[in-house]
């Protein structure tokens, strides 16, 4: 399971709070909880009380840890607080909401009237809230080169490395890069540009001591040390592209033996640029839509919708596999997508009324607005078009892909981080236009999309396995490679006894990846920037 993407702070203020106090104003408090299933609720955190107030801008912040892949459901709770105890029981509710961590984070300020309970508003009481990531974005990019190092090795040159270390708060170095590339025989190396994060290069900062290590590589591990010497990221950030910074690497046996010892090679700093990384709730926050479209197969192989052993067979309870997947995948990303409008196609049925065969029908039967109401209204449509239609084939996965592609190749033409599209196709697996489908991802990796491919069924997916991409990166017939991994495949039969969030948490952990990897890719920065705090 993919790990915690990134910690959030939740700053929270309200409006016209209802006055509960003989004689002055309410005390308010918010409380926030966090869903943790079963009906129970967990409590994250509170802010300071605040006296005398109906409209409190609380000054403390309550920090959640956010996961994309997931339903996050809080409860903001205020309280009008008399009395020292820590139990709210005893104190007057001026109102709460429940929402979700992806609906706060996907709108720049989050307003809602408080209620005291479901349909019962509290007074004109309104709170806001807003999300800020908690991190230091900022990478430090170097490129270095060296010259007249120590020759060290008795048949040829050296074989030179890096390390950078930096110095902790108890005086001990920590290892924080090592240059990958070994350049071979080489006594003026120049190395590949690197880049470390600046939390992990200095904490942030500038002035915390650096030591560089340069050392002669051995394939048994027993490197020779080549000379060393210590600076910081304020002398580092003194190259330029015309001026490098130069230091001298010094062995410090070498120079406690010889009192001729200049040094053992000069260490070039050509560039060091800090520049920031953007992350996924930068481009989310800073105003980026998650366009999310459904694709069906009605291919025969799924079996007679009227039999109990078709994968459409609509049991008793009211679902199927094909539904649960819809659910669970659609429930995460409807919260960050505006609109809540959601085009859905079905592809490899006969459709009437020319019951041709079709690759990409709207499963609402109107192509010119295939769109359907939030993730309830793709269910419908589902089950409405069903009796309708007659499976057949064969397995056409390119042309709904293609359809998509066609969409974010126009957004992408807008040069901004604006929309990203999320196409869920859900299949049986029996795929028949492999090579066309290997074309069409490799074309749609150059553009702002993923793909997640859901196997129902108890079929052999060795073709969705190759289209994933995890074995390698996928080509297309003529060799074209994808510019990046988008696909993500799951068969659904690992998941069939697990919660049904399971399976949204697998098929969606990676979609934040893959959206920062895009925009990075082209050099797009979120369309609203986030503010730059002094760290």
């Amino acid at each position: 399971m993919a790990g915690c993407v990134s910690r959030v702070e939740l700053s929270v203020s309200c409006r016209s709070l209802l006055d509960r106090d003989l004689g002055s104003r309410s005390d308010p408090l918010c409380v926030l909880l966090q869903d943790v299933g079963g009906g129970q609720w967990a409590e994250l955190g509170r802010t300071e009380r605040i006296k005398n107030c109906q409209n409190p801008e609380f000054c403390k912040k309550l920090v959640v840890d956010y996961y994309f892949e997931k339903v996050q459901k809080l409860k903001f709770g205020v309280y009008d607080i008399d009395n020292k105890s820590f139990d709210l029981n005893d104190d007057d509710y001026l109102g709460g909401i429940e929402c979700t961590l992806g609906q706060v984070v996907s709108s720049s300020v989050f307003t809602r009237p408080l209620e005291l309970k479901q349909g019962k508003p509290a007074g004109k009481g309104t709170i806001m809230i807003s999300a800020e990531e908690i991190k230091d974005t900022r990478v430090v990019y170097l490129e270095i080169e060296a010259r007249n190092l120590d020759k060290k090795d008795f048949l040829g040159k050296s074989d030179p490395f890096l390390e950078f270390y930096r110095q902790s708060d108890a005086g001990t170095w920590q290892l924080v890069y090592r240059s990958e590339v070994v350049i071979k025989n080489n006594l003026n190396p120049c190395w590949r540009k690197f880049s470390v994060p600046l939390q992990t290069f200095c904490g942030g900062d500038f002035n915390k001591p650096i030591k560089v290590q340069c050392a002669d590589h051995d394939s048994d591990g027993s490197h020779d040390l080549i000379g060393t010497f210590e600076t910081n990221l304020t002398q580092l950030q003194e190259a330029g592209d015309c001026s490098p910074v130069e230091f001298e690497c010094i062995h410090p046996e070498k120079k406690q033996k010889k009192k001729s010892y200049k040094n053992s090679g000069i260490i070039r700093i050509k560039s060091c640029k800090i520049e920031t990384e953007y992350s996924f709730l930068d481009y989310v926050m800073g105003g980026c839509q998650i366009n999310f479209t459904v694709g069906v197969d009605f291919t025969g192989s799924n079996g007679d919708p009227k039999s109990p052993d078709s994968l459409h067979y609509i049991s008793p309870d009211g679902i199927n596999e094909y539904l649960i997947a819809i659910w669970s995948v659609g429930s995460v990303v409807q919260d960050y997508d505006t609109d809540k409008l959601f085009p859905a196609f079905g592809f490899g049925a006969q459709v009437p009324p020319s019951w041709q065969v079709s690759h990409e029908f709207a499963l609402n039967f109107n192509p010119s607005n295939p769109y359907c109401q939030g993730i309830q209204g793709i269910v419908d449509a589902y089950r409405q078009i069903l009796p309708q239609i007659r499976l057949y084939g064969p397995t056409n996965f390119s042309p709904i892909i293609n359809h998509v592609a066609r969409f974010a190749a126009q957004s992408a033409q807008q040069g901004t981080a604006s929309q990203y599209f999320i196409l869920l196709i859900i299949t049986d697996g029996e795929i028949t236009d492999l090579d066309q489908t290997r074309q069409a991802i490799v074309n749609a990796s150059k553009l702002p999309m993923s793909i997640i491919i859901v196997g129902v069924g108890e079929a052999d997916f060795k073709a969705m396995e190759f289209l994933d991409g995890d074995n390698g990166v996928l080509k297309s017939l003529t060799g074209e490679p994808a510019a990046r991994d988008i696909v993500q495949f799951v068969p659904f039969r690992q998941f069939k006894n697990a919660p049904r969030e399971a399976l949204s948490q697998m098929v969606l952990a990676e979609v934040p990846k893959q959206l920062v990897s895009y925009y990075k890719w082209q050099g797009w920065p979120p369309v609203k920037l986030p503010e730059i705090k002094k760290v």
